[in-house]
């Protein structure tokens, strides 16, 4: 088995499904946003395409999703028990239930990003417990912190995937909720995180019931369990349903993104970020993701956040 491809004895065939895509769909560049960190062991991002490890009503599976480069189809496979939900989930993952085209830009650079990035979609995973877990443990800490812990609890709580390619399974709600705080500190989560997915694991049937309600109503849902706000409420229903009007609010570097890009100026807030994207109100989180993408570089001054110590948390 290598990152690139699978292995040539894998234990059974895939079901496999092909998806017609009215416009070429960048995969890699969509999918990024669920990947926590190069080392994340859900996901893998090869030559072949993108492969996904996901839990089902069914069972586990693995999920690869790559594009034809003759008529830009989606091509889908799927191993264990789980296969025939994870390709009916695929469409979504794909970012082919995505209408980026509803998006009217209000200013001359994103409508620039628009036509650069023609190909970007925004996935939905339809699973709400998987996509808070990583937003839960990017509370206040770097992104090589929040990513290191996401790993080394996915390694201690998710089993081995079904299919060719080593993948882990994300940690369930009920993994989450047996484990004691205190061993959660190994992994670089202090109590107030570690108790927090352990009360959300508790909760997973009833979190999970919310994904049938409309995203705005999800975040509220969510904004009313202690300890999670604005910032990771909307993280977890952009991964979740593609919510293309999420903002996390709060992020230590967004406000200057969008305040740098849209008004040209070098620092900004919660405020002056929600009064640049209310143009695109119902449509905020797809000019931000878009940004995003642009890795566009915001000027720096004075200290950067620099990871922090457990104990002091």
């Amino acid at each position: 088995m290598t990152e690139d491809g699978p292995d040539a004895n894998a234990d059974a065939p895939p079901l496999e499904a092909r998806f017609a895509a009215p416009e070429p769909i960048d995969l890699r560049l969509s999918l990024e946003p669920l990947r926590h960190g190069t080392n994340d062991p859900t996901i893998r991002f090869g030559r072949d395409g993108v492969w996904l490890a996901r839990r089902t009503a069914a069972g586990p599976t693995s999920l690869r999703l790559w594009t034809e480069p003759d008529d830009g189809s989606v091509r889908a496979q799927a191993w264990g028990p789980g296969a025939e939900l994870a390709l009916a989930a695929a469409p979504g993952l794909a970012g082919m239930l995505d209408d980026p085209t509803q998006l009217v830009p209000r200013h001359r650079l994103v409508r620039e990003l628009q036509r650069r990035f023609g190909g970007l979609r925004l996935p939905r995973t339809g699973q709400l417990l998987p996509a808070l877990i990583p937003a839960i443990i990017e509370q206040k800490v770097t992104a090589g912190e929040a990513q290191s812990a996401y790993a080394a609890l996915t390694r201690r709580l998710g089993e081995r995937a079904p299919g060719p390619v080593e993948l882990l399974l994300p940690p369930t709600g009920a993994g989450l909720a047996a484990l004691p705080y205190f061993e959660f500190h190994p992994m670089g989560l202090e109590r107030h995180r570690a108790e927090l997915l352990r009360y959300v694991g508790r909760l997973e049937p009833r979190i999970e019931a919310w994904s049938a309600l409309p995203p705005s109503d999800v975040r509220s849902r969510l904004q009313e369990i202690p300890g999670i706000g604005p910032w990771t409420s909307a993280e977890a229903s952009r991964a979740a349903f593609g919510d293309p009007d999420a903002v996390s609010l709060g992020d230590a570097h967004l406000p200057d993104l969008v305040a740098w890009a849209i008004a040209g100026e070098p620092r900004g807030d919660d405020a002056r970020m929600q009064e640049l994207l209310a143009p695109y109100s119902g449509k905020r989180g797809r000019v931000v993701r878009l940004l995003e993408a642009s890795r566009i570089r915001i000027p720096r001054y004075g200290p950067r956040f620099a990871p922090g110590h457990i104990e002091r948390l």
